[in-house]
């Protein structure tokens, strides 16, 4: 069982509209509400690769109960299982508006609930019990108010100290905290990794983040593909292809990737392979947490991953 961790969950909503103009009033073409947050997406793209997976985190209040709603629905994702830790505070909201004319999305994030320090204590003992059952962990996205800015720190020693292989993806403060436990793999983004380490040359951000503590570091670089510094070598890997769409959860689709290639014991450069077909074929569905499975297959064998020189 793949375990994903999501302390600040979300209620998706994506809005579809002909043309995005600032000022304006706008007809909707189309609304769509997902469970959201980075760890669900990951989840459910699991899911659809047919992997067994459970989620964890943070859910409560109205939108909480949707969210828990829509994902017991039987999808053609597959099953995803619920062990989200209720609280009081309510489950944020995320608006995503897909503008059909340039081809992209603008994002309105609320902030997430308080959480007490019951709660936090409350998921720890959760996510400790979890851990005795899972071949891998992802640890996902923002801390919502009165989670600790170490939590990450604390989540993966729990999932090193169990021997289960644990990926971190955040940014910021969590992000350095985090790295500092030393997790097996961390997934920034190329504005990520030069907000932590000042420089915007992917591949020199990326040493410096292994040497803060990551064993293995992946970036997203965008349409450019990803970049990937481990402890077997380096590379570049590409879609054949940039298709235009809805970047939102391609990150995501990422993490599940390399997740699944991680349990299926695959080299690293099949992981990337998938990694960057998955993530192209990601911008080609209607919302995050799903990809066009057709895309996928077609994209798949022509991706390209390149060996990368790195200084000792």
């Amino acid at each position: 069982m793949i375990l994903t961790v999501t302390l600040n969950a979300a209620l998706d909503i994506t809005y579809r509209v002909p043309r995005l103009e600032p000022r304006s009033s706008h007809r909707v073409r189309e609304v769509v509400e997902r469970p959201g947050g980075k760890g669900l997406n990951v989840s459910r793209v699991l899911a659809a690769l047919g992997h067994e997976t459970l989620v964890t985190g943070f859910a409560g209040g109205p939108s909480g109960e949707r969210l828990r709603a829509l994902l017991a629905e039987v999808t053609e994702e597959g099953p995803v299982g619920d062990a989200l830790v209720p609280v009081a505070g309510n489950t944020r909201r995320t608006v995503g508006v897909v503008d059909g004319a340039a081809g992209d999305a603008t994002l309105f994030n609320e902030p997430g609930p308080q959480i007490t320090p019951a709660e936090w204590d409350r998921f720890l003992e959760t996510y400790d019990g979890l851990l005795h059952d899972a071949t891998a962990v992802a640890l996902c996205g923002s801390l919502p108010p009165g989670v600790p800015v170490g939590a990450y720190g604390t989540l993966v020693r729990a999932a090193r100290a169990a021997g289960v292989p644990v990926l971190l993806d955040t940014s910021g403060e969590p992000l350095v905290r985090g790295l500092a436990a030393r997790p097996d793999a961390v997934k920034p983004n190329a504005g990520e990794l030069a907000a932590i380490t000042g420089t915007t040359e992917p591949l020199r951000a990326a040493e410096q983040v292994r040497r803060r503590g990551a064993h293995a570091v992946v970036a997203s670089l965008g349409a450019d593909g990803l970049l990937a510094l481990t402890p077997d070598g380096s590379w570049r890997a590409e879609p054949p292809r940039r298709l235009p769409g809805n970047p939102t959860g391609a990150g995501d689709s990422v993490v599940a990737a390399l997740l699944a290639g991680l349990v299926e014991g695959l080299p690293w450069p099949d992981r990337l392979a998938r990694a960057a077909a998955l993530s192209a074929a990601t911008v080609r569905a209607p919302a995050a947490g799903e990809f066009d499975r057709a895309v996928y297959e077609e994209l798949l064998p022509g991706a390209k991953v390149t060996a990368q020189l790195v200084a000792a």
